[in-house]
């Protein structure tokens, strides 16, 4: 097994592969794919496919095909959730001062204005297919964060399978998936609140076999408002950074998409989280604010290092 490394989309990537002389092209295969995804889904960027749809102002627009597969993947997530996780917190993010690029948003600020923004909800999307035309009503904006990324590291990974018919790994940013036979005992994947922490930070080794794996945290992307602090992590039913008991969530399951919902959801659905997960037959672990760690569902309940 060897891996490749490198930054992208203000995060890292790391693509690992079975066979090393593969390496080449299956860092070429996700290159390819963080292009299209950042051209196509990045509100930080004025000539991205999303950022002319949101500005729109209620016109249809005719959309990329990569975006229309996001937005319906965000719509999936959405109805699955009873929409705890929904693509159109776009002005709510604004509003708590996610406006950039997480490196240029300020560290400290002046205090929010109340009350918060509430997301319309994702059925005030429509969107039609042959061809994809998306109308969002005027003022409604798309932030499609919470699975995007997810979906990438999902298409990022097949594509450098295809690519080079070896097992593939791909992490964007601690979003993890897989493709084709693992190596003999599984991928090593180290959970931690932060992917890019050191190995001596609170977190617990696991082996991925396949499917994928998505870690949710309000502890990476925070900033202060007035003198409190804030996370990126918003409940679209209030418009606020939602309040949990639990600082990280991770989950596995079929695909990073489907363990990124989970993850996000269980971030809004706060007290009610470990509840939910463990109805899910999905396996996860939650870290309290205290660092008590809860395994569900058959997580391996190896020594933890959380404090």
């Amino acid at each position: 097994m060897i891996a490749g490394h490198w930054r992208a989309l203000g995060t890292s990537v790391v693509v690992a592969v079975t066979e090393p002389a593969a390496l080449p092209a299956a860092r070429h295969a996700v290159a390819a794919e963080i292009d299209a995804l950042d051209r196509a889904c990045s509100r930080f960027r004025d000539d991205s496919d999303i950022s002319r749809l949101n500005a729109a102002s209620g016109v249809p627009v005719m959309v990329s095909p990569l975006l229309a597969e996001a937005i319906r993947t965000a719509m999936r997530a959405a109805r699955l959730t009873d929409g705890d996780v929904d693509p159109t917190v776009g002005a709510s993010m604004n509003a708590i001062g996610y406006d950039d690029d997480f490196a240029a948003v300020d560290a400290d600020g002046p205090a929010l204005a109340h009350p918060f923004r509430p997301a319309p909800g994702w059925t005030h999307v429509v969107i039609t297919d042959r061809p994809a035309l998306v109308t969002l009503p005027a003022g409604v904006l798309l932030d499609l964060g919470a699975t995007a990324k997810a979906l990438g590291a999902d298409r990022a990974a097949s594509a450098a399978h295809a690519a080079t018919g070896t097992g593939v790994l791909v992490s964007l940013g601690g979003d993890i998936a897989t493709a084709g036979d693992a190596p003999a005992g599984g991928w090593p994947v180290r959970v931690t609140d932060d992917h890019s922490a050191p190995s001596e930070a609170p977190g617990q080794m696991i082996t991925l076999d396949s499917g994928g794996l998505a870690t949710s945290s309000s502890t990476v992307r925070h900033w202060r408002r007035g003198g409190i602090a804030v996370h990126h992590i918003v409940d679209p039913h209030t418009g606020a950074p939602a309040v949990s008991p639990y600082r990280t969530v991770s989950v596995a399951a079929a695909s990073c998409v489907d363990a990124n919902i989970a993850t996000t959801a269980a971030m809004v659905r706060g007290q009610r989280a470990a509840d939910w997960l463990e109805s899910t037959g999905l396996p996860s672990r939650l870290v309290t604010h205290d660092g008590l760690v809860v395994h569900l569902n058959g997580w391996p309940m190896t020594a933890e290092l959380a404090a």
